[in-house]
């Protein structure tokens, strides 16, 4: 069979070899050079090798692109392919290296001219470099699922679905937590997963691309990513302090250090939490000076984050292996050993069995359709940047579908872990009150009995960060080797939070790297610089006072930025790139269309759940002071204070900053205050994918024009 340019090198003999049906010498075979992680080898025209950093217009991803003047040959083209992937030309323009390649067929001796002429052609349409590089890719599919789970999977998984479960009717909550996942959850992170995979970039250039007044969507994602992340990575900076701490054959949280009231009044691992880690203040007024042991754990911290995604996907596409599969390792080990604890069926009974009065309440809907919106990772901008690299031809839907229902299978199975512990914590913690009593009882005592309850044991347990820091460390004291136990559960943490960070930072670095504000701008430079500036501003949770700064991130960095964002890419999805186009460029990347139930969740269901929900959230708001939870050493509890002025404005900033670039870009553009430059399509095989799915035109009915596509030109 022959082979294209099986060894060319400038200077060669004049030999000739097929080159588009023609003689050629080898010294006018364009040399071959490596392009990139994805790309096997591609050909450049020589006329314009002077110059290493202008890219060649004449760019062939593999030698399934090279086609005959009669059309593609791939008995005599073999293609060029990767591990189990194909190269990234599945995305790449074929159609201009045809064009091309047949312009320069006609005249070899043109060549060099024609390449020049094309090129200061292009430089006038506006192409950017951006477009002629080559993107990297996901080692294998495996590599990118693992990805895209260890995001969507988090610390929210672990500790805030189990409490709000038990919060709101315990078995119950699934219905409303399922049913939120059909009809709000798995549509959007669907929609994400097509959005990155069909238009090749990250959250900015691709709402920009879809449409110039949707470009502030990107930049909003990229923003609320950027603050997220900030106060995220602080959970894990605790994690590694406590971590550290685990290697002690005796757990400091696990008895008080001398007669201190506060830990007395307490319990040894609520004051280990607030006083020997966070050192907490009284109030958020009352600043203090830095703590320098948490200053130490965010600066590993970041140095950990860095170090793992310093070469974009390249470097944590490898350490996902072990971060998204680690924590699942851990939750098989604590489940085998919860299930043999003492009291664990108790634990089990109050996460289960349901509560059906608490379905009327409208509080339980609005925290299962949060949970599921929140856990997924949606209106991140890190689905769209993982997806973005890989190949067109990848089925998104099942990939939807099924880190979906991991994602979901995942909170319910770690529900099961922590409240068989917690339900052993409350045995044990029962046991204690009635030992208590009957100790009263036989002193013929009249006063001082306690009231002995599992139900209100269970219920004690905190939420948040509190149910990991200090409900489960107390759990753990109980085990046999608690330092082992202990050193698990914390690595579980850990690994859980930086799969997360890895979603969150990756959109913010592909959305710096796509908007090409600095030209041949290196990803390990922009990843350094990222975490170097949210090292620096996330001192702010390293004094007395910085717990409360946390909660106040974790309460408004989020929350209404994420429903706007995820209101508007539906919107702009549905009613201005157009329902029908979306739905064709699905046909052409898997093959089938999506059906009747995702263009109706889209189009109506998703967008109008997400109104409820944020004007639910808003009513919420004003109806009730913004409080938050301060620690009171003199009582050893938590009182309620309401946040001060500077502490709302900041809350303020916080939605402001993300929420408020969608009008603003929106409106630059309109008026066209500033010349902003038009996005540039990344390569998509349109043509090529039709001919091999053998897919024709498709004619809506009449019933689809006026309920589905009533608002485009079809």
């Amino acid at each position: 069979r022959p082979v294209l340019c099986p060894a060319p090198r400038l200077g060669f003999t004049s030999q000739s070899n097929m080159y588009h049906g023609k003689a050629r010498s080898r010294d006018h075979d364009p040399p071959r050079r490596q392009m990139g992680r994805r790309n096997q080898y591609s050909y450049d025209n020589p006329a314009l090798s002077e110059s290493n950093s202008t890219p060649s217009i004449f760019t062939v991803e593999s030698s399934s692109s090279l086609v005959h003047n009669n059309g593609f040959s791939p008995d005599l083209f073999p293609p060029i392919r990767r591990d189990s992937f194909e190269s990234a030309v599945e995305t790449g323009s074929r159609k201009s290296w045809r064009e091309s390649t047949e312009r320069m067929s006609e005249d070899p001796a043109k060549v060099a001219g024609t390449s020049k002429d094309v090129l200061i052609g292009v430089e006038k349409e506006g192409s950017s470099q951006e477009s002629l590089e080559e993107r990297d890719s996901w080692d294998n599919k495996v590599q990118y699922l693992l990805a895209v789970v260890g995001y969507a999977v988090g610390l929210g998984n672990v500790w805030r679905f189990p409490y709000l479960a038990q919060k709101n009717g315990g078995g119950a909550f699934l219905i409303p937590y399922t049913i939120m996942l059909a009809v709000e959850g798995i549509p959007i992170f669907y929609l994400e997963l097509a959005v990155g995979q069909r238009l090749r970039k990250g959250a900015i250039g691709a709402w920009n691309q879809i449409s110039p007044f949707l470009g502030g969507i990107g930049i909003a994602s990229a923003m609320v990513s950027f603050w997220v992340g900030l106060y995220y990575n602080t959970i894990i900076s605790w994690c590694l302090y406590y971590l550290v701490y685990s290697f002690r054959s005796t757990l400091p949280w696990s008895e008080c250090p001398g007669n201190v009231t506060e830990c007395t009044m307490s319990s040894p691992t609520t004051y280990f939490w607030y006083r020997e880690t966070l050192n907490i203040s009284p109030s958020v007024d009352e600043r203090g000076s830095l703590n320098w042991w948490v200053v130490v754990s965010l600066l590993a911290a970041w140095i950990i984050v860095f170090l793992c995604m310093v070469k974009g996907i390249a470097s944590s596409g490898k350490v996902v292996y072990v971060t998204a599969t680690f924590p699942y390792l851990v939750l098989v080990i604590f489940f085998f050993r919860g299930v043999t604890l003492e009291g664990f069926e108790e634990g089990l009974k109050h996460f289960f069995i349901p509560d059906f009065t608490r379905l009327g309440d409208p509080q339980v809907w609005l925290e299962a359709a949060t949970q599921i919106f929140f856990s997924l990772g949606v209106a991140f901008g890190g689905l769209i940047a993982f997806s973005s690299y890989m190949p067109v031809r990848n089925n998104c839907y099942k990939d939807a579908i099924l880190v979906s229902v991991i994602n979901c299978g995942t909170s319910v199975f770690a529900g099961v872990v922590i409240f068989s512990i917690l339900g052993f914590k409350a045995t044990q913690s029962f046991k204690a009150c009635n030992a208590h009593n009957d100790l009263l009882w036989s002193q013929n005592k009249t006063v001082g009995f306690l009231t002995c309850d599992i139900k209100t044991e269970i219920e004690k347990s905190g939420s948040g960060t509190g149910l990991a820091f200090i409900a489960f460390t107390e759990a753990i004291n109980q085990l046999p080797a608690a330092p082992v136990w202990s050193v698990l559960f914390f690595l579980m943490l850990l690994t859980l939070g930086l799969d997360s960070m890895f979603g969150m930072l990756e959109g913010v670095v592909t959305s710096i790297i796509d908007m090409n504000l600095i030209k041949n701008l290196r990803k390990d430079v922009v990843a350094a610089v990222l975490c170097l500036v949210s090292l620096l501003l996330s001192f702010c949770f390293a004094d007395s006072a910085g717990p409360y700064i946390f909660v106040l991130f974790d309460e408004y960095s989020g929350n209404i930025p994420l429903l706007i964002i995820a209101l508007g890419e539906l919107l702009g999805l549905t009613y201005m790139y157009g329902l029908k186009r979306f739905s064709d460029d699905i046909e052409l990347m898997t093959g089938q269309r999506p059906n009747y139930y995702w263009l109706i969740m889209w189009k109506y269901v998703s967008p109008i759940v997400i109104i409820i929900i944020f004007f639910a959230s808003l009513i919420k708001s004003m109806m009730s002071a913004a409080t938050y939870e301060a620690w009171n050493p003199s009582i050893a509890d938590n009182i309620t204070l309401e946040w001060p002025a500077w502490c709302k404005f900041i809350a303020s900033l916080l939605i402001i900053t993300s929420m408020g670039w969608i009008p603003l870009v929106a409106i630059v553009k309109k008026f066209n205050i500033i010349k902003w430059k038009p996005e540039t399509p990344a390569e998509f095989p349109e043509e090529e994918l039709k001919a091999e799915n053998e897919i024709k035109p498709y004619i809506p009915s009449d019933r689809e024009r006026k309920w589905l596509y009533w608002l485009e030109k079809l």
